[in-house]
């Protein structure tokens, strides 16, 4: 008798690189932990970051993965609320966040350091000494529990440096993305408890409408107008958060026949191959924007825990996104309908029941809101 497929189990192949890592963890923290103590000892007191007069602001996430980059926005939402007027600078890995950000207004410019910084050396040098002719009015280090990001946050020269210390432990968010954001409220005069800002990319009206039109090309005749509910998928993930072809077939077979309304779209990875068979029609790019004009024309989202899942939340599609392995607390998408389901120990007919709900409680939501607001509200 043929077994249901159920959500991937814990993987043990990235033991070897766990262990490399806290390895070089322990002998980084040896070498620098005098620097280490320097710069925490020099961090922003709490209350101490006055309200006004704050203007050149530095944010430190030197990380190349696309999900941390998107759990730097509701930072730089909240740099604006706080400081309207202020311009910032951004430091990070990878070529990713110059795209993401461009729609920004208040970010003057993106940094990015080389992946392979030991291979790229005079390169990365120079552009930290490019760096250290500005000395800014704020830097901040977003990358908690980052030595590489603790050791740029010294390098820089600013009037307040916020940073995590031990002290923050109370009251500290637990998603990765509100961290940052708690940081700075502490640090500020005047703290608050205002809503945390969503993931957000800024999609413009132009880029909505030019992703609207291009999911209509792919479905054609299929979209049928209004009366159909059309739902990416995207089906890549790394390592134990990544679900098998299998496992994809019979969850959207059953949510079909939950939704027979429902229209799929095969959102492709960067290698650009269908990983659900080939079935549904499908959407590529590897322009991080056009992907997230198109995410943005949906009217909802399912995909497992990965960068692609944060920037689908940040372009205000309502997205679902599948944790069997990761913590959910931390990198659950949020806002704008955006929710976490769990699937550990669940079948793929338990995850389609729950998805038919979710999309069902959710995107009669969205549409009313799309009707009054929509798109003139992400046209910035």
């Amino acid at each position: 008798m043929p077994t249901t497929p159920r959500s991937p189990a814990p993987s043990h192949r990235s033991k070897p690189k766990r262990r490399w890592d806290a390895r070089r963890r322990v002998v980084v923290g040896g070498f620098f932990s005098r620097l280490f103590r320097k710069v925490g000892d020099g961090l922003c007191e709490p209350g101490a970051l006055p309200e006004r007069g704050i203007y050149r602001v530095l944010v430190c996430r030197p990380n190349h993965r696309l999900g941390n980059a998107v759990l730097v926005s509701p930072l730089i939402a909240e740099i604006e609320r706080l400081y309207p007027g202020a311009e910032i600078d951004i430091v990070t890995g990878g070529e990713a966040p110059t795209a993401l950000f461009a729609n920004h207004f208040s970010v003057r410019k993106v940094v990015c350091l080389p992946r392979r910084i030991a291979r790229h050396l005079l390169a990365t040098v120079l552009q930290l000494v490019a760096l250290r002719r500005t000395t800014y009015d704020l830097a901040i280090d977003a990358s908690i529990g980052s030595q590489s990001g603790r050791l740029l946050l010294g390098a820089m020269k600013a009037r307040y440096k916020v940073g995590y210390s031990a002290a923050h432990e109370t009251g500290m968010p637990r998603h990765h993305a509100q961290r940052s954001v708690f940081l700075l409220r502490q640090a500020h005069a005047c703290p608050d408890d205002a809503p945390y800002p969503a993931l957000d990319m800024r999609v413009s009206s132009l880029e909505w409408r030019r992703g609207r039109q291009t999911v209509r090309q792919i479905l054609g005749e299929e979209a049928g107008g209004r009366s159909r509910t059309i739902v990416g998928v995207f089906a890549n993930a790394t390592g134990a958060k990544c679900y098998g072809e299998g496992w994809w077939t019979e969850c959207l077979e059953g949510l079909q026949r939950l939704r027979p309304d429902l229209l799929f779209v095969d959102v492709l990875a960067e290698h650009g191959r269908s990983q659900l068979g080939g079935h549904y029609p499908s959407f590529y790019s590897r322009d991080i924007r056009k992907m997230g004009a198109v995410i943005a024309s949906l009217d909802a989202f399912i995909s497992a825990d990965c960068g692609v899942m944060h920037l689908a939340a940040a372009s205000g599609t309502p997205t679902f996104g599948l944790f069997a392995v990761t913590d959910p607390d931390k990198y659950a998408p949020y806002g704008n309908g955006s929710t976490a389901i769990a699937t550990r120990d669940r079948t793929a007919e338990d995850t389609a029941a729950e998805l038919a709900a979710t999309i069902g409680r959710v995107v009669p939501m969205r549409r009313a809101w799309e009707e009054t607001d929509y798109p003139a509200s992400i046209s910035r």
